[in-house]
């Protein structure tokens, strides 16, 4: 909103015909970044005092490691701090009456609700059993389907009538190589996309700081990804130099991408080990959903898979435990999910945290290369 109140500025006050720079994505890309970043570090210690203050303290789960006993009474719910600090500068900084941006948001608020309920039941009886399982999937695949139904819908207009239902494999020309799913077909799968990294990222969430790092490198590649299948620079299509979708107005997720990265290193500031505060699930599964819709919106569903490697491993690694379990009575790891194998392994929580911070890194990177080798 702000951004429309300043803009239209430029034409009316002669000394403020500066304020044109606003009409391009990557300053606003960088504002909002900025904005979401001081919000961050500013309130802070203020959001901690009050949860101090208010008796919200972390349930840790009997059966993990003993080494987590000592942040029993840490204060959670950090994510609610997040999501403000993610929300406001897209607001202030983006076009919102784009339908992408407004989905976006939508899909980050409803499972950021979620997430505070069962934080919130989990604090009120004071076990790490929060809302129950069934009733968790069915509301985040109410939020998921809805975004998703409307996304691809005709009525929207969002999404090219050519790519609607189209995918294709990273590495490939994306109008050369690619395969076309039935409608509930494909709005089925990528529904599972959005709930299925939603739940990931709170999966991964179990260290101090494991999860945003992660989430701050997705955040960044698939601001260049949107950027690049949403931006025309002076008429130039970059998405078609390069291979990729093109799909009108996703670029201004870019905006969302960059609030995301500012809020989340923000939050990483007090989050870092030892933490002062923890994301809790009001955190984890809005920054996932967010994430997963970001790859669907831009078409980059199988990128996902790359980009956001970490949080896949660390679902599968549960995945395969539980149904080791099951079937066999034997567990593959000591632990899941798989952070928790590698600290009963003797690696400690700084390690095992920046190792796999380097590993997201590194497929990012790899996503990012996938614009390129074509």
């Amino acid at each position: 909103m702000l951004y429309q109140l300043l803009f239209a500025l430029h034409d009316d006050v002669s000394w403020l015909s500066w304020l044109n720079v606003l009409r391009y994505t990557s300053t606003r890309i960088l504002l909002a970044t900025l904005t979401a970043l001081v919000l961050s570090l500013i309130l802070y210690p203020w959001f901690i005092r009050t949860l101090q203050k208010i008796q919200l303290g972390q349930v840790v789960r009997d059966d993990g490691p003993k080494s987590h006993f000592s942040k029993r009474g840490t204060p959670t719910m950090g994510g609610s701090l997040i999501l403000f600090c993610l929300i406001i500068p897209t607001v202030l900084w983006s076009d919102m009456s784009n339908g992408f941006v407004l989905l976006a948001t939508a899909v980050t608020a409803g499972c950021g609700v979620i997430g505070f309920v069962d934080d919130a039941l989990k604090i009120r009886k004071k076990h790490s059993g929060g809302l129950p399982g069934k009733m968790k999937l069915l509301l985040q695949f109410l939020i998921a389907g809805a975004a998703v139904w409307y996304l691809f819908s005709p009525l929207s207009g969002l999404m090219p009538e050519a790519i609607r239902f189209r995918l294709a494999m990273p590495f490939t020309d994306f109008y050369e190589h690619f395969f076309v799913l039935p409608e509930w077909m494909y709005l089925v799968f990528a529904t599972l996309v959005v709930v299925g990294f939603s739940n990931a990222v709170n999966l991964t969430d179990g260290l101090d700081g494991l999860a945003i790092g992660p989430v701050c490198m997705s955040a960044a590649t698939f601001l260049v990804l949107t950027y690049a299948a949403g931006t025309l620079i002076a008429g130039f299509d970059i998405a078609r130099y390069l291979n990729i979708p093109h799909i009108p107005g996703v670029g201004e997720l870019a905006i969302y991408c960059g609030a995301m990265c500012g809020a989340g290193i923000g939050f990483l500031w007090y989050n870092t080990f030892p933490a002062s505060v923890f994301m809790g699930n009001v955190g984890s599964l809005p920054l996932g959903a967010g994430i997963g819709f970001l790859a669907v919106a831009s078409k980059n569903e199988f990128t996902l898979v790359v980009v956001g490697g970490i949080f896949v491993l660390e679902a599968v690694s549960v995945i395969v435990q539980v149904v080791s379990f099951k079937l066999t009575g034997k567990r593959v790891f000591k632990m899941a999910p798989i952070h928790h194998h590698f600290e009963l392994k003797g690696w400690s929580e700084p390690k095992v945290v920046v190792r796999f911070w380097i590993i997201s890194f590194m497929l990012a990177l790899i996503g990012l290369a996938t614009l390129k080798l074509r």
